[in-house]
């Protein structure tokens, strides 16, 4: 029989799998009779699928930046699965919640409501350039759907150009475009004229360009746009989850390339919107608007699944057909989660925060890197995080057991995240994380990485 262990390495995702030993040894070790038997219920009715169901513990709680499992023991979240920019439960979105609940639960396809008008009106306000038309959707899948939708009718072409080690979400459309085998494979057959190129990671470039990256990957993308002729879109996430941070300028050569060839940029931005970055949304940081801009996660509260498309004014083109046309498109709760939320983030200068406190954690981190050789890359943009292990740092070869190792010595000792790539600390707290707390939660994971070097 294989050793489970070596098939972990062919499923390089943006999340932890539930089929690793390691999984299973520290459930043994940590989770008592009473919350194993939840788990095993929870296995019982819910489809299995390698990234949730069978699921790694039982929750009975979440407020701010922590998480409280079914035993009792605090757990500081630096996953939260992005949607905690504002931390969990925090008082002024449950009390918007709650008070829209009493006046308007819900409002049908057809009607609309002053929560979703005013939040269109205050995103279009924050969006750069002419991001000027909104549609909401239940889910950033689902938004990301129709930006690809919006794409076909505004070009008149299908084609899409997106990137290897993607992910949109897990629809089929998204998956066409996404580019993670452990949603693609045995699946298709999948959208047609879906286009994939290399990402623009120095570490694992098949352009071999090194840390004096040329943005080799952002000119083959131009050539694509040239060979194939009718490229509708490029649809990517400017900066990915794993984190990758691109060069300056690789943004600005894509931009161009679009322009030039007559393709929208899409860019994806459901799980880093809103302040996780230090600016509202990522693409201000490389000084381009995109044609299309989606968001979501965090857009609702903590509490709900919420998500928008922004459009450039131009795209306006779809009148006389249905675009989107959810159930819950204007759903009057959400958007006012979503208002409180911007509200937070205003009123308890969260950006500001976000900056402050994300240069300490990365000073902590490089120096976490000169005292243990496993680490062989330390990366962040805001409070989106990441330690890339390695078992050598010349061949930067995956250290995806040691990785392992040290999210479940963590776990053990109070701090949750999870892996990409295998072998990649990704580390997303909320952004009203305090300097405490990330102290805490850093000398957490310094005392794990120790310990499995």
């Amino acid at each position: 029989m294989s050793d489970p262990r070596k098939s972990l390495d062919q499923f390089k995702s943006e999340g932890d799998l539930n089929i690793s030993p390691h999984r299973s040894d520290w459930a043994k070790q940590h989770l008592n009779e009473e919350t194993r038997g939840l788990l095993e219920e929870d296995a019982k009715y819910f489809l299995h699928q390698s990234l949730s169901t069978p699921c790694l513990n039982v929750l009975k709680g979440s407020q701010g930046a922590a998480l409280e499992d079914w035993q009792g023991r605090e757990l500081l979240d630096f996953h939260g699965n992005n949607v905690h920019q504002v931390g969990f439960g925090h008082p002024r979105v449950i009390e918007a919640i709650t008070r829209q609940m009493a006046e308007l639960p819900f409002c049908p396809r057809r009607y609309t409501n002053v929560p979703a008008i005013e939040l269109a009106r205050r995103l279009t306000e924050l969006a750069p350039g002419d991001l000027n038309r909104v549609l909401f959707a239940p889910g950033g899948t689902t938004a990301i759907g129709m930006a690809l939708k919006l794409a076909r009718a505004a070009t008149g072409r299908f084609k899409t150009i997106s990137t290897w080690d993607s992910f949109h979400g897990a629809s089929l459309d998204a998956i066409s475009v996404g580019g993670e085998a452990i949603f693609r494979s045995g699946i298709g057959p999948l959208l047609p004229g879906c286009e994939h190129v290399p990402p623009p990671d120095n570490r694992h470039c098949p352009f071999k360009c090194g840390k004096a990256c040329n943005l080799q990957c952002a000119d083959y993308i131009e050539y694509v746009l040239e060979k194939e002729g009718d490229v509708g879109a490029v649809i990517a996430e400017t900066v990915r989850c794993t984190p990758f941070i691109p060069p300056h300028d690789y943004w600005k050569k894509i931009r161009a390339a679009c322009d030039k060839h007559g393709a929208l940029l899409i860019l994806d931005e459901v799980p880093i919107c809103l302040g996780r970055t230090g600016k509202m949304f990522a693409c201000e940081h490389y000084g381009i608007v995109p044609d299309m801009l989606v968001i979501g996660k965090g857009l609702g509260g903590g509490i709900f699944p919420f998500a928008a498309l922004i459009a450039r004014e131009h795209l306006n083109v779809m009148r006389d057909k249905a675009l989107g046309h959810y159930t819950h498109e204007k759903n009057p709760v959400a958007s006012a989660a979503a208002l409180a939320t911007l509200d937070v983030i205003k009123d308890e200068k969260l950006l500001d925060h976000v900056q402050s406190i994300s240069a300490h954690a990365l000073r902590r981190m490089h120096q976490m890197m000169e005292k243990h050789r496993i680490i062989g890359d330390v990366r962040g943009l805001g409070l989106l995080m990441g330690i890339e292990l390695v078992k050598n740092r010349e061949t930067m070869e995956r250290a995806t057991d040691e990785a392992e190792r040290v999210m479940y010595h963590c776990l053990s000792n109070g701090l949750n995240f999870k892996l990409t790539m295998g072998n990649i600390i990704t580390l997303t707290p909320a952004l009203t994380i305090t300097r405490p707390e990330m102290d805490r939660a850093l000398a957490i994971l310094e005392s794990a990485i120790a310990t499995a070097s």
